[in-house]
């Protein structure tokens, strides 16, 4: 996976290319968790994520938990119609914000 990060006027944009798995899940979170505390809005483009996993739904987790906690915004964005499937089967539609 590829994570680009662009900064535009003080709001952080991750997005996101390839599998979001085992192996990339934990690149995601060590990129995400400073953020929390550079800015207060995160958007997670998934515009050109592939495939969502549970290691990826747990990062996920944990990112939302951690800007909550700090008041950061954090939004994902152009969410494929097969990885809204997931977020709908597993309830995270209404753990995060998607638009």
């Amino acid at each position: 996976m590829t994570i680009n990060k662009t900064n535009e006027n003080g709001k952080l944009t991750f997005a996101l290319e390839g599998r979001l798995d085992a192996s990339t899940a934990p690149v995601l979170q060590d990129a995400l968790m400073p953020a929390f505390n550079e800015t207060k809005e995160v958007v997670i483009d998934f515009k050109k994520l592939t495939h969502l996993y549970t290691d990826g739904l747990r990062t996920l987790l944990i990112a939302q938990k951690e800007a909550d906690a700090k008041g950061v915004d954090m939004t994902v964005i152009h969410v494929s119609k097969s990885i809204m499937q997931i977020l709908v089967m597993t309830n995270f539609v209404k753990i995060l914000n998607i638009v």
